[in-house]
């Protein structure tokens, strides 16, 4: 057998002048090199209810989808850990990039050792690195995500949109964004920056084209004010002038945050946007957050008159919890609300039973759509970071 060192680099020197289409081909030779009779690459579809098979004409037949919440393949994305089929000759293992889940790969062969598992799990962590580079540029990987046709102002927004979960050793952030298809005026942000974790979560009036733009455009002006230097409080006019400018007629509500990994210091300014929530130790803390809020963006008073800035001491394992009003007003056929209690609620239980932060908001996703009967009337878009400093 070849060592799998060198396989693994032909593996990324092939993959240079490779389409994304012919990614997962090139991964099953990659394996029938290092021993494996085959694979198969899925990836996660974009509300994370199935995983999806690539392309593979060299592999046979394989399943075209996969349950994630009724399958052995499922249980690995979920968990995140290696799982192992009854007869020990597949297993399949979560494909991540950073803490962010894509999907997994299975890997065959007539019996698997922990040296041959191991080489897997790191096949698949290369193969994941290799998706997100093609992703950007590869219609074929962006359509197996999706299940459905997208609205224009869906397919604006999810191209400004970061990953959906990032972290370090010391800080976890992960995001979710519904209906996936269909939204309209919310967005999210986050990103590494000075020591810290920055946050910003947007809801633009409305619910078409012009309010994914608005919201496009503020994500712009919170980028290039942040990346020129600027603080939280120039962020914020900063997207006011563009929406007084550009957008007249559209208000949108705002949290804009940075959170140092170093002290746990969280920095935030409301304007006109839900508190975010604090959860410490399985509960939350009623009203820690909660600070008497500035007016929306939009009408440009914030460019003369700058929004207040609240500061408060995280204390480690402390996750904060930001939301679209989407979220907690949802309601059902018989008009219950589903609630910031029930929001609260559904992420700690999530959490105590050992989920990880993507893991914990799919779950809430899930429960959310159910409550709506799967036909959400607004955006929802939830944000949930952790600090964890002593993880490292």
């Amino acid at each position: 057998m070849e060592p799998h060192e060198k396989v693994l680099a032909d593996l990324v020197v092939s993959s240079h002048l490779v389409p994304g289409g012919d990614l997962a081909e090139l991964v099953f030779e990659t394996g029938r090199r290092m021993g494996l009779a085959g694979t198969a690459v899925y990836v996660s579809d974009l509300q994370q209810a199935a995983l999806v098979a690539l392309p593979q004409p060299l592999a046979g037949p394989v399943d075209p989808t996969l349950d994630i919440d009724a399958s052995l393949a499922g249980l690995a994305y979920r968990t995140e850990r290696t799982q192992r089929s009854a007869d020990g000759r597949t297993v399949w293992v979560a494909m991540v990039d950073g803490v962010e889940r894509l999907g997994v790969l299975k890997a065959t062969a007539e019996t698997f050792d922990e040296e041959l598992i191991g080489r897997c799990e790191v096949l698949a962590g290369v193969t994941a690195l290799l998706l997100v580079s093609k992703s950007t540029h590869s219609d074929l990987l962006i359509d197996a995500e999706r299940r459905r046709t997208m609205t224009v102002q869906a397919e604006l927004l999810w191209a400004f949109l970061p990953p959906r979960t990032i972290g370090t050793a010391r800080v976890t952030s992960s995001a979710v964004l519904e209906p996936a298809y269909e939204i309209g005026g919310d967005a999210f942000d986050h990103s590494f920056v000075n020591g810290g974790l920055h946050l910003t979560m947007l809801d633009s009036m409305g619910h078409d084209l012009a309010s994914g733009g608005a919201s496009a455009a503020g994500l712009a002006a919170c980028r290039a004010t942040r990346r020129a230097g600027g603080s939280l409080a120039d962020i914020v006019p900063a997207i006011d002038q563009i929406l007084s400018e550009w957008f007249t007629d559209r208000l949108m509500t705002a949290i804009i945050a940075h959170l140092d990994v170093g002290d746990g210091t969280l920095t935030w300014v409301n304007c006109a946007h839900p508190p975010p929530l604090l959860i410490r130790e399985g509960r939350v803390l009623t009203g820690m957050l909660e600070r008497q809020a500035d007016l929306p963006l939009g009408w440009g008073f914030h460019i003369a008159a700058p929004a207040a800035v609240h500061r408060v001491r995280l204390q480690p394992g402390d996750r904060v919890l930001i939301y679209s009003d989407g979220v907690t007003e949802a309601r059902s056929t018989a008009g219950d609300i589903f609630g910031e209690q029930r929001l609260a609620d559904t992420v700690i239980r999530s959490t105590a039973a050992g989920n990880p932060a993507p893991e914990a908001l799919r779950r809430l996703v899930q429960e959310l759509l159910h409550h709506q009967n799967h036909q959400l009337r607004d955006d929802a878009t939830i944000l949930l970071a952790e600090w964890h400093p002593h993880r490292d």
